[in-house]
C-alpha cells in the first residue's frame, strides 16, 4: 500500500516515508512494482500545452482581420460571378483563394519549423537517472522514474525527481535553476521543522537540480507534477499570453480597413446608383462588380504574405545568430521593448564562480580573467608582478584550496568545463593562471578526505609530499572564521610566525571587507603531519592505505593559516557591453533573482545596471507591498534579490501596468511564469529548463545575453521595414481606391461615359486591380522588407505601446500619394479617350490599359519614396539590390500583361505602341518628384520645430 502522489515532505520522518512508499533504500524498487506504478501515475514528465494537432495549426493561420477581409471579398466575387450568369471561371475570386492559401502555408511551415528546432533541443538535452532495481544500479529514461525508486547521485548527475536524501557522502546540490541561489547546497538524511524555503529544504534533492560534489542515495517521493518543478509549471497554465504589440497593430488597421472598405463601397455604390439610375438585374450587377472592386482595391490582399515573409526572413536571420523565435511576430516584439527583466544566474553572468581576490600577509592581490577559462594573472595591480613573499603565499594559498578540492577542470575542443563544484573550480582555475598545476599533480598524492559538510563549513585531505620526503600534510579550506579558529601560525613568505590576536582580528577585518564586496570568502591553512625530529604522526599503514575521514577531521588542529580568497560569480563580459547597448537604445535593463541582494548589487553595479547609490529590493519587502506600492517601487528599482516566482510575475505585471514592453529572459524553472506573462519571454538554450523552453517566445541556444541585444536591434530594423512596406502597400491602394472613385465621379470630365456607351463603367477591372496588388506589389513589398539598417535604430528611444505603426503624418501622406497617383492615371485615360479634358483617338481598352500601366509605374516609382517618410528617395539609393530587382522585375511582369495575348485575355488588356508607354512613365514619374517636394517641406519643418524645441528648453 503506497501513499497518494505528493503526500510526502521533508517534515516527515525517513522511516515513515520509506513505509509509505514500499521501498528498501538497500535493494529499491522490484521491476514489476515500478512498472505497475509507472502504468497507473504516468510518465514523469511535465504537463506541457497538449499538441495543436496540423488542421488546426493550419486553419489558425486564418485568424487575422485582413484575412477576414479578404474572404469576404471572396464571397462578394463569387456572388458577384453567379449573378453574372457564371461565364467563365470566378478569376477574381480564384485569385485571392491561392493567395490566402500560399499565406496560410507560409506562416505554417515556419511555425512548425521554430517547434521542430525546440524539440531538437529538448532531445539533445533528455535526462537519464541511475535508480536501484532489485538491488541493481540501472540508468533509466528520467520519464520512467516513479515514486520509491531510489536515486544513486554522483557529480554531475541531474535530478529527475523530487526525493528524500537517505544516505550522503559530502553531497551537494546546485538549485540555482530551481531557486536562484548560485551556492551549491549541502544535503544529508534527517528531518526538518515545516515552513523552510526550498533552499534551506537541505533533507530533499528536487527534480532539475544538478549534484555537483559527492556521491548518495535518494528515496523518491514525487514526480512529473507533483514535484516543486511541476508546481511552478502549473503556475504557467493560468498565465495568459498577451497578443505582442504587432499583433494589435495588424488587429487594428484590419478593422479599420475593414470599416473603410464598407463605407467607401457603400458611398460609391449609392452614388452610383442614383446618379446612373441603376433599373435593371445587369446594371445591378455591375454595381455590385463595383463594390467588388472597391473592396479589391482598399485591402492590400499581399499584406498578410509579405507581413509574414519578412517575419519569416527576420526568424531565419535570428536563428543564423542562435535565437530560435518560436512565433513570427516575436522578432517585431523585441524591436518594441521597453525592459528587459533578466535573471542573474548564467545569464547576465557566466555561472562560473572565480576568484578575483587572493589577501595572505603580505597583502592584497587581483586575479584577472573570468570564468572556468584559465587566462589571466595574479597581480598587484595594472598588471604588477607580485613580489617574492607574496607570490610564495599565493602558491601555497592557491595550490592548497586545489588540493582541498575533489573538482575536475577540463578541456574539449578549447572550450573549458568543470565537473564538480563551481567554487572548487575556482580554485583550480586560479591555481592554473599561476602555473602551479602540472608541479602540484606531480608533487602531491591525496591519501585520506574529511569531507565538508554545513555542520563543519570546512574540508580536509590528507596528502603525501613527495618533493620532501614523502611527509604528509594536511590541507584545510573553508569558511575563514572557522579555518582560523584551528590556526596557532601563519605564513609568511617562506616562513612561519605565531598566530597573535592582533593578527588574527586583522584577518577577519580584512576578510569581511572582502564579504563587503559580495565576494564569498574561502580561507585556506595548512599542518605538516610530522613531528619535530621529522618523523610523520599518523601511523604507517594509513600511509600506505587511506586515512579514514575520523583521522583526518582529528587532525584539524594546530594549523598554519595561509590567507582568504574572494570569488564571485561573475557578470559575463560580453553582458555588460549589451547591457550599455541596450541603455543606448532607452531600453532598461532589470535584474530579479533568487541571490543574495548584495552578491545582486555588486553584480548589477558591475554591469552598469544599477548605479553606486542604488539598492536591492528583497522578497520579503515585496511580500509587504500592495499592488499600488509594487507599482511605485517598479519605477525606481532596478535590482530585486532573494524573490519567489510569484515575486516575478507581479514585478513583470506592475512594469506592464506603466506600459512598459516586458522581455523577460531567465534559465531556471523559477522564471517560466514571469516568461509567459511578459510580452515576450526569452529562455536560455544551454542552461535552461524544460518547463522554461516550454514557457519561452524565443530561446537563445548560446544563452548569450548580447544576442538579446542583436535580437532588439534586428526587431526595430524589422518594424521600420514593416512600417516602409505598409507605407508603400497603403499609399498604392489608396491610388487604386481613389482611381477607381474618382474614376467614376469623374467620368464625365474624362470621357468614360463616352466610351461607356452609356453604362456604367470603371477605370480599370477588378483583375487589374488584383494583378497590381498580388503580382506587381508583392515583390518591391518584399525587397522594402528587408532593406537595410539605413539609419542607427539603437540610438532612438523604444516606441511606445500606444503609438500607432500608422500614426497621423503616414495617413497624411499615403493620402497625399494616392491622390496623386489617382490623378497621373485618370489624366493618362483622359489623354488617350476621345472627348474629356484632352481629346484622345484610343479605344476604351487601350485606354483602361495606359491608365492601367501608368498605376503600376507609379507604384514602382513609389517604392523609392516609400523607403523614408522624410529622406529624399535619392540618398543611399542602390544599397538594396533587391529593390532594384523587384522594380525591374514589375516592369517585366507589366509588358508581358500589356503585350501577351493570354495576359491579354485574362485581364482585359490590349497592346500599347512607344508614345503610350512615354506618356505613362512620364506621368507616373509625377509621384516620385511631388514626393520629393513633399519631403522637402517636411525636413524643413522638422528643422524649424527642433530649433524651437531647443529655443524652448534653453529658456526654460
Amino acid at each position: 500500500m503506497t501513499t497518494p502522489q505528493g503526500s510526502t515532505t521533508s517534515t516527515d520522518d525517513l522511516e515513515a516515508v520509506l513505509g509509505a512508499l514500499g521501498t528498501d533504500p538497500g535493494r529499491g524498487l522490484a521491476p514489476d512494482v515500478a512498472a505497475r506504478r509507472l502504468a497507473e501515475e504516468g510518465p514523469n514528465e511535465l504537463r506541457g500545452a497538449p499538441p495543436v494537432p496540423r488542421w488546426r495549426a493550419f486553419l489558425g493561420q486564418f485568424q487575422d482581420p485582413l484575412i477576414y477581409l479578404l474572404l469576404a471579398a471572396v464571397v462578394v466575387a463569387t456572388a458577384a460571378w453567379w449573378l453574372e450568369g457564371r461565364r467563365g471561371l470566378p478569376v477574381d475570386a480564384l485569385v485571392i483563394t491561392v493567395v490566402l492559401l500560399l499565406n496560410a502555408l507560409l506562416g505554417y511551415s515556419q511555425e512548425a519549423r521554430a517547434e521542430r528546432a525546440v524539440a531538437a533541443l529538448q532531445r539533445l538535452t533528455e535526462v537519464r537517472a541511475t535508480v536501484l532495481r532489485d538491488g541493481r544500479a540501472l540508468q533509466v529514461p528520467a520519464r520512467e522514474v516513479v515514486r520509491g525508486d531510489v536515486l544513486i547521485l554522483a557529480e554531475g548527475d541531474s535530478v529527475a525527481a523530487d526525493a528524500r536524501v537517505v544516505e550522503a557522502h559530502a553531497l551537494r546540490v546546485a538549485e540555482a535553476a530551481l531557486t536562484g541561489e548560485s551556492t551549491a547546497v549541502s544535503k544529508a538524511p534527517g528531518s526538518l521543522p515545516a515552513g523552510l524555503p526550498l533552499g534551506d529544504r537541505t533533507d530533499t534533492v528536487f527534480k532539475g537540480t544538478a549534484v555537483t560534489q559527492g556521491t548518495g542515495r535518494a528515496v523518491v517521493v514525487g514526480t512529473a507534477m507533483d514535484t516543486e518543478m511541476g508546481r511552478i509549471a502549473a503556475l504557467l497554465e493560468s498565465t495568459v499570453r498577451e497578443p505582442t504589440p504587432l499583433e494589435r497593430e495588424i488587429t487594428f488597421v484590419g478593422r479599420f480597413l475593414g470599416l473603410a472598405v464598407v463605407v467607401i463601397a457603400a458611398v460609391v455604390m449609392a452614388t452610383v446608383w442614383l446618379v446612373s439610375g441603376v433599373s435593371t438585374a445587369e446594371d445591378a450587377v455591375a454595381v455590385l462588380l463595383l463594390g467588388v472592386s472597391l473592396a479589391v482595391a482598399a485591402v492590400p490582399e499581399g499584406l498578410p504574405a509579405v507581413l509574414s515573409v519578412v517575419l519569416s526572413i527576420g526568424v531565419q536571420q535570428m536563428a543564423r545568430r542562435d535565437a530560435i523565435v518560436k512565433t513570427l511576430s516575436s522578432v517585431e516584439t523585441l524591436g518594441s521593448a521597453s525592459v528587459i527583466c533578466s535573471d542573474k544566474t548564467g545569464t547576465l553572468t557566466s555561472n562560473e564562480m572565480t576568484v578575483q581576490e587572493v589577501l595572505t600577509a603580505s597583502g592584497r592581490a587581483h586575479v584577472s580573467g573570468v570564468g572556468y577559462r584559465p587566462v589571466g594573472q595574479v597581480h598587484l595591480g595594472a598588471g604588477e608582478e607580485l613580489p617574492e613573499e607574496q607570490r610564495a603565499e599565493g602558491v601555497v594559498l592557491l595550490s592548497g584550496g586545489a588540493l582541498s578540492s575533489n573538482s575536475e577542470l577540463r578541456e574539449e575542443n578549447g572550450e573549458w568545463s568543470v565537473l564538480g563544484d563551481p567554487t572548487e573550480a575556482a580554485f583550480l582555475v586560479a591555481e592554473r593562471k599561476m602555473g602551479l598545476t602540472e608541479r602540484r599533480e606531480r608533487r602531491f598524492s591525496r591519501v585520506g578526505e574529511a569531507p565538508f559538510t554545513s555542520e563543519r563549513k570546512r574540508m580536509s585531505t590528507v596528502q603525501i609530499d613527495h618533493e620532501h620526503d614523502d611527509q604528509p600534510v594536511l590541507v584545510t579550506k573553508g569558511a575563514p572564521d572557522v579555518v582560523l579558529e584551528r590556526c596557532t601560525s601563519y605564513r609568511v613568505g617562506m616562513r612561519t610566525l605565531p598566530l597573535d590576536d592582533d593578527v588574527r582580528a586583522r584577518v577577519l577585518q580584512d576578510v569581511e571587507r572582502l564579504s563587503g564586496q559580495a565576494l564569498r570568502t574561502i580561507g585556506v591553512a595548512y599542518r605538516p603531519l610530522v613531528d619535530a625530529a621529522g618523523t610523520p604522526v599518523l601511523d604507517a599503514a594509513y600511509l600506505e592505505g587511506a586515512v579514514p575521514a575520523e583521522v583526518a577531521e582529528g587532525l584539524e588542529d594546530d594549523l598554519t593559516w595561509v590567507g582568504t580568497v574572494g570569488m564571485i560569480d561573475p557578470a559575463r563580459e560580453e553582458a555588460g557591453a549589451a547591457v550599455r547597448e541596450a541603455h543606448r537604445a532607452g531600453v532598461r535593463v532589470v535584474m530579479i533573482t533568487g541571490d543574495h541582494p548584495a552578491t545582486a548589487l555588486r553584480i548589477a553595479q558591475d554591469l552598469g545596471i544599477a548605479g553606486p547609490r542604488s539598492r536591492a529590493v528583497s522578497g520579503v519587502e515585496l511580500d509587504r507591498l500592495d499592488e499600488a506600492g509594487l507599482r511605485e517601487v517598479v519605477t525606481e528599482a532596478d535590482v530585486y534579490a532573494r524573490v519567489a516566482p510569484e515575486h516575478k510575475l507581479r514585478i513583470v505585471d506592475a512594469l506592464q501596468s506603466h506600459g512598459h514592453v516586458v522581455a523577460m529572459t531567465g534559465d531556471g524553472v523559477n522564471d517560466a511564469p514571469a516568461l509567459k506573462s511578459a510580452d515576450i519571454g526569452i529562455a536560455m538554450g544551454i542552461t535552461g529548463t524544460e518547463v522554461t523552453k516550454e514557457a519561452g517566445s524565443m530561446i537563445l541556444r548560446d544563452d548569450d545575453f548580447s544576442t538579446i541585444v542583436a535580437a532588439i536591434r534586428q526587431g526595430r530594423v524589422i518594424f521600420d521595414n514593416i512600417k516602409k512596406f505598409l507605407r508603400y502597400l497603403l499609399s498604392s491602394n489608396m491610388g487604386e481606391v481613389l482611381t477607381v472613385f474618382l474614376g467614376v465621379l469623374l467620368a464625365p470630365v474624362i470621357g468614360l461615359d463616352v466610351a461607356s456607351g452609356g453604362g456604367v463603367v470603371l477605370p480599370l477591372l477588378a483583375t487589374q486591380i488584383l494583378w497590381i496588388n498580388l503580382v506587381t506589389d508583392s515583390g518591391p513589398a518584399l525587397a522594402l522588407g528587408v532593406d537595410p539598417e539605413t539609419d542607427d535604430v539603437m540610438a532612438r528611444p523604444p516606441r511606445r505601446p500606444g503609438e500607432r505603426v500608422i500614426d497621423g503624418r503616414m495617413w497624411v501622406g499615403v493620402l497625399a500619394v494616392g491622390a496623386m497617383m489617382a490623378a497621373v492615371t485618370l489624366l493618362t485615360i483622359d489623354v488617350f479617350l476621345p472627348g474629356g479634358l484632352v481629346a484622345g483617338e484610343d479605344d476604351l481598352t487601350v485606354a483602361r490599359t495606359a491608365g492601367f500601366t501608368t498605376l503600376v509605374l507609379a507604384q514602382l516609382f513609389n517604392v523609392l519614396n516609400s523607403r523614408s517618410q522624410t529622406s529624399s528617395a535619392f540618398r543611399r539609393i542602390f544599397t538594396n539590390r533587391w529593390l532594384w530587382a523587384s522594380i525591374a522585375l514589375g516592369v517585366l511582369l507589366q509588358v508581358a500583361v500589356v503585350h501577351l495575348p493570354l495576359l491579354q485575355r485574362a485581364f482585359g488588356t490590349a497592346a500599347l505602341d512607344l508614345r503610350h508607354w512615354t506618356v505613362c512613365v512620364v506621368l507616373a514619374s509625377g509621384v516620385l518628384w511631388f514626393d520629393e517636394l513633399v519631403k522637402v517641406v517636411e525636413r524643413r519643418l522638422d528643422r524649424r520645430r527642433a530649433r524651437a524645441g531647443a529655443e524652448a528648453g534653453g529658456r526654460g
